[in-house]
């Protein structure tokens, strides 16, 4: 009898993603949910890799600007020795060290950068790092590793052709290091940086982005639980529609957790948050995470809620809308929860 036939990645790939993942949650019980968060979160955070030495905070003010009801700081800072975060720290006039605000880490989107998220360019974020700040919060709007400031010439990465994540992931990956877990790090230095501000209460702190924002945003508040407050937007999806369906290859450099599948999926990762405060926002015509898709992810993140006995904690944003931020209930769901 001749042998099956997987010549390609994407034939091989389809035959992996037949096998259900052992890590996968699928337990009713507050017990049964306490041990598969140890175990899963054990898996994840080895699977991860390590992190760099973190350096003492040493932060630089680039420029600062007194805008209509908060001042607008560019800074940059050092989060390991081989790195540098530029960032736009938003403070609101109400905040004060007698009278210290929420904050939230602003993560943005795919190939977007900071800018957007403080309204030097108009895109899918809508500003919303400064429409938090009119309401209140102080923001922290960083650029992430290979976009805005942070992005690399096209000459080392051989544009057109090759992302540049793609090849900061290899490069970065011969000194034993994944992107992801390099992001997630710059992330918590971000929010070691809030919680040193004097304008801020230190024990409110959120997290919020959109699309490979929602990424880093479902990772940092997995794994940190100084974040009490997410809101994930236009990300919860499935691996199974990211590598298999309709043939999208949905993936890329710094959205890509190593070993993942083989333990659970991204609705268990964001699972991980529970059982502190999550919104979800899924758009109805978004064409990078697909509303069926998306849904069907949520109802895994639902059921992990469910079994940790806060239910309450999760809320689902299904916005008639595209891939973008929907920004009026994610503000609202910060305000109640921070």
């Amino acid at each position: 009898m001749a042998a099956r036939r997987f010549l390609t990645a994407e034939q091989g790939v389809e035959q992996l993603l037949k096998a259900t993942p052992p890590l996968h949650f699928n337990g009713t019980t507050k017990t049964e949910w306490q041990e598969w968060r140890r175990k899963f979160r054990r898996n994840l955070v080895k699977d991860l890799g390590p992190s760099p030495e973190a350096l003492p905070l040493e932060v630089e003010t680039l420029e600062e600007i007194k805008q209509d009801g908060y001042t607008q700081k560019k800074i940059i800072f050092n989060p390991d020795p081989f790195s540098s975060i530029p960032a736009y720290v938003l403070i609101p006039e109400s905040a004060s060290a007698q009278n210290p605000a929420p904050a939230v880490l602003c993560a943005h989107g795919h190939g977007v950068g900071k800018d957007g998220a403080v309204g030097i360019v108009e895109d899918y974020q809508k500003q919303y790092a400064v429409e938090l700040a009119l309401r209140g919060f102080v923001t922290l709007a960083p650029d992430w590793r290979c976009f805005g400031e942070r992005k690399d010439r096209d000459e080392w990465v051989r544009r057109p052709g090759r992302d540049g994540c793609n090849v900061a992931y290899l490069a970065y990956g011969y000194f034993g290091y994944q992107l992801m877990q390099l992001n997630i790090s710059d992330g918590q230095r971000c929010l070691d940086y809030l919680q040193s501000l004097p304008e801020v209460d230190a024990r409110r702190l959120g997290c919020m982005g959109c699309s490979f924002g929602g990424t880093m945003t479902t990772y940092i508040s997995a794994l940190d639980e100084r974040v009490k407050a997410a809101v994930i937007v236009c990300y919860l999806s499935t691996l199974t529609d990211a590598l298999n369906d309709r043939g999208r290859g949905n993936t890329c450099g710094s959205q890509f957790m190593f070993g993942l599948r083989k333990a659970g999926d991204i609705a268990d990762v964001a699972g991980l948050i529970a059982p502190r405060a999550c919104m979800v926002q899924i758009g109805s015509d978004d064409t990078c995470f697909i509303e069926f898709d998306a849904l069907a992810a949520f109802e895994q993140l639902k059921h992990i809620y469910a079994a940790s006995g806060q239910s309450d904690q999760l809320v689902l944003d299904h916005f008639q809308g595209e891939h973008e931020i929907d920004l009026g209930p994610g503000i609202a769901f910060l305000e109640g929860r921070l």
